[in-house]
């Protein structure tokens, strides 16, 4: 018998295991497949027959909080030489609030400038599982562990502080634990993982790369590449749409070409009212070819924002994400929220069919690469201009492979994304570095990730 964990932390984590090829790959794999669920039980009727068990949510009290702030700070203190988006992240950390935990982050900033090698950020791990190791939500974990007997767990997301609790019930009752690495920014830009796990998946040699710098204790033998089911939905039939329906849905002139702006979240893409209304302008002034607009507004968020370009220009066609809110006391709300089938072929639709794609510099530059769509990226803000400064991402690690790839017009003021915009209407050249791009970025073929991840976590049990 061969059982597996898989541990849902949140709607993006569902839609990559749950409304991909995931389950049905495994399945063939595991003689016992339990879903456990930081998400509510109900939002997998329909999806799955495998048995949910859904946790209860812990929240971290103030001395969890502590030693894991600790164990972050120091990781990125660690590592932030020569890395802007470290550097980045410990300056957004800090705080000047007069709270408990404002005074907490300050001391914690002046003790790990000289504590913050690897073997105090595991000093600073362990101090933070002491501090929940007599939970009741951890021993919870525990019986639940001991009753199900897993050979593996499997956690979908490496960072929310929330698993923490169970990464340790699993390691007290020496249950091997295997995490999938996020996103193509987590490790080369954000904090410490919630814990240390036994294996890694990650999405290419470039994030194992990664991996093995930034996490020296994990050893290659440790870390397998498998690509992502993040994109899979692109490639299964079920969420295919036609290119009538699609131009019909949003009312779209078949005769023109078709632009799509993706927004990202208002905390890190704040310039998007900015670009979508010089998209709008130009097109309303005739400097821009006659083209079809939809804007696709982040999931992460409410669309309020955009609510005065939506009575502003009443052409432009808005595509709020179909994700549900499904629980909203939760320490990371945002991760409650719930991607809808409906909403994965519309923006397969909008993937397939549009002909250009603008954002600022987010992972739908991927998702429209693996189209073979033009990308344009839009950083208008800089420390001279009074615009919230996103030119500043450049010197990410992430986004520096972008920009040396060459895949993407990445455009610095009006001009320049008309002129880009323009060319990219009548004159695409840059579909080999399109592509050279997904490869350095995602290691597997679409079609083979889910076998490929599989196969992955049976050779470890």
């Amino acid at each position: 018998m061969k059982t597996l964990g898989l541990v849902i932390t949140d709607g993006v984590g569902f839609r990559n295991f749950i409304l991909s090829d995931f389950l049905i790959n495994a399945e063939k794999e595991f003689d016992k497949i339990v879903i456990l669920s930081c998400l509510p039980a109900h939002v997998y009727k329909g999806h799955t027959t495998c048995r949910i068990i859904e946790l209860e949510v812990f929240n971290e009290q103030y001395k969890t909080w502590f030693f894991r702030k600790a164990k972050e700070v120091a990781h990125l203190k660690l590592h932030a030489k020569d890395n802007l988006g470290i550097q980045d992240n410990l300056l957004i950390n800090t705080s000047k609030l007069k709270t408990t935990r404002g005074f907490g982050t300050r001391l914690i900033y002046k003790f790990t400038s000289g504590f913050h090698s690897e073997k105090h950020i595991q000093t600073y791990q362990n101090l933070q599982n002491f501090t929940f190791s007599n939970n009741k939500i951890t021993k919870q974990y525990q019986n639940i562990l001991k009753e199900e007997n897993f050979d593996l767990l499997f956690f979908t997301h490496q960072r929310p502080p929330y698993i923490a609790p169970l990464v340790y019930a699993a390691k007290k009752l020496k249950i091997k634990t295997a995490a999938f690495i996020f996103s193509w920014d987590n490790l080369a830009s954000k904090g410490r993982m919630a814990s240390n796990f036994d294996y890694y998946l990650v999405w290419s040699d470039l994030m194992k790369s990664d991996l093995l710098e930034f996490y020296k204790l994990v050893k290659p033998d440790e870390v397998k590449v498998v690509g992502t089911p993040q994109f899979e939905p692109y490639v299964m039939p079920k969420y295919k749409m036609s290119k009538d329906a699609f131009y019909n849905l949003f009312q779209l002139n078949q005769n023109h070409k078709t632009i799509c702006f993706s927004c990202g979240d208002s905390s890190t893409s704040k310039n998007d009212e900015l670009y979508i209304k010089t998209i709008a302008h130009a097109i309303s002034n005739k400097t821009i070819e006659k083209v079809n607009l939809i804007v696709r507004t982040s999931p992460a968020e409410d669309p309020v924002r955009f609510k005065s370009l939506v009575d502003a220009y009443p052409f432009i066609k808005w595509n709020f994400p179909k994700w549900e809110q499904v629980r909203a006391s939760h320490q990371e709300s945002w991760s409650q929220r719930i991607p809808s089938v409906e909403d994965v072929i519309q923006l397969r639709g909008i993937l397939e069919y549009c002909h250009i794609n603008i954002n600022m510099l987010s992972t739908m530059s991927l998702d429209f690469m693996l189209f073979d769509k033009p990308v344009i990226n839009t950083i208008f803000g800089n420390d001279e201009n009074g615009l919230y400064n996103d030119q500043r991402f450049l010197g990410y690690e992430h986004i520096m492979h972008v920009v040396n790839s060459k895949a993407s017009n990445i455009v610095k003021n009006d001009k320049e994304l008309i002129d880009a915009i323009n060319r990219y209407l009548f004159d695409d050249s840059d579909s080999k570095n399109r592509k050279q791009l997904v490869n350095q970025q995602i290691g597997v073929p679409l079609e083979e990730t889910s076998e490929t991840l599989v196969k992955a976590l049976v050779s470890w049990i």
